[in-house]
């Protein structure tokens, strides 16, 4: 009698992916329908639970399912609902009540509904927990006055993630609570902010009575950090996690810019563009490594080390591109880009991607984190190095000056 051998992990994943592209082909399934095969077979975020668009796998097979996936021409959905798939699903499955999960994640998953981020306001960027957004309860909605900024893609969103104050005489770590808020409630009004590159992927909201049932409050009322917390982890991961596809992303576009033009080739530049290699090299092995060792557990501040420096990587390969291509560089073809959702199609590719991919990166340590944001994290949570002094602890919100 023979018996056959138990599917690994891996090999589930694999088959599981295999077959959701051999039932609906990428090339002639719409997307919306292809993106919701793959949640309903558990491969939106294979570290999920079942029937939540995940198998219950660790979350470093991910990248088993989305090789087959992508190979055989299926969309990247990261890259059209970025804020939905990086930072909203793990922060929904974790904290939301089933039924509200099961409302929720399906159309994020199928980029149906796209989400953003309400979180940074004027007043309060670096110092989050200083936020002013209201929130007060009436009845069983929550009525929300106040503004944000920086907001990625509200312009196009469905869904916002919100951290707002619901108790100004608590601390103001403790008088936070998070809800997913309507993007079309008529109290919701979205402008956009212009960038260098010309395009406004970044906007400004302001609420004005919004209104959020209770049914969509994210963890206990006054409990909003410690939700805020999983979603600034997974965003630091999603950020800088990186592929683990060798000379992918940014160092990727440099040395194609290199292939391309032999003419502008020094040995300085080569040398330049060795050290780049190898230290997105490294960068790609330690992401890699983190998602070994992480498995299926939350992400924690480690996940803050890829973002870093995948930021400041970013910027030192495009200011090589700009270095490679001398004057060259000054040329930009357009002030009108795309604003930052990839709706798959290639129109405004040309000859000056390199030059926007530059002038982009200039946020990159800024969004997500700032680089000392993060280096404090690391210092204190990961090194236990001596924390910054902290001369609003335990006082009331109300009564911390604010500029």
């Amino acid at each position: 009698m023979t018996t056959t051998a138990p599917l690994t992990h891996r090999d589930l994943v694999a088959d599981t992916a295999r077959r959701v592209v051999a039932e609906h082909p990428p090339e002639s399934t719409p997307r919306a329908e292809f993106l919701g095969a793959c949640f309903d077979a558990g491969l939106a975020w294979v570290h999920f639970p079942r029937g939540s668009g995940g198998l219950g796998v660790e979350a470093g097979l991910q990248d088993v399912a989305d090789s087959i996936l992508q190979g055989a021409g299926g969309p990247v959905p990261f890259s059209i609902n970025p804020m939905g798939y990086g930072m909203a699903g793990p922060t929904v499955v974790e904290h939301a009540r089933p039924e509200v999960a099961a409302e929720l994640l399906r159309p994020l998953a199928t980029c149906e509904e796209l989400w953003c981020q309400l979180f940074s306001e004027p007043g309060a960027g670096s110092d989050l927990a200083g936020l002013a957004t209201r929130a007060v309860l009436d009845g069983d909605t929550w009525v929300v006055t106040g503004a944000k900024v920086w907001t990625s893609l509200a312009h196009r969103a469905r869904r916002a993630l919100l951290l707002a104050r619901t108790d100004p005489d608590a601390p103001k770590h403790r008088g936070l609570t998070y809800f997913v808020l309507d993007m079309t409630d008529p109290g919701v009004e979205v402008r956009p902010l212009r960038q260098m590159t010309g395009a406004a992927e970044f906007n400004e909201v302001h609420l004005d009575g919004a209104r959020i049932p209770d049914t969509h409050r994210l963890g206990e009322v006054g409990d909003g950090w410690r939700v805020a917390m999983t979603t600034l982890m997974n965003e630091r991961r999603a950020i800088g996690g990186g592929s683990s596809r060798r000379g992918s992303g940014s160092i990727g576009a440099a040395l194609q810019l290199w292939r391309e033009r032999p003419d502008l080739r020094t040995p300085a530049l080569r040398d330049r563009l060795t050290a780049l290699f190898a230290l997105a090299d490294a960068a790609r092995l330690t992401g890699e490594r983190q998602r070994v060792e992480s498995g299926d557990r939350p992400i924690g501040p480690e996940g803050s080390i890829g973002k870093l420096v995948g930021a400041e990587l970013n910027q030192a390969v495009y200011d090589f591109c700009m270095d490679l291509l001398g004057v060259e560089a000054t040329l930009y073809g357009s002030y009108d880009p795309p604003d930052g959702v990839d709706d798959e199609t290639d129109e405004h590719a040309g000859p000056h991607d390199v030059q926007r991919a530059f002038l982009r990166s200039r946020a990159n340590t800024i969004e997500g984190g700032t680089s000392e944001v993060l280096r404090n994290i690391l210092g204190e949570r990961l090194l236990g190095l001596p924390g910054d002094i902290r001369v609003d602890t335990g006082r009331p919100w109300r009564e911390v000056p604010r500029g």
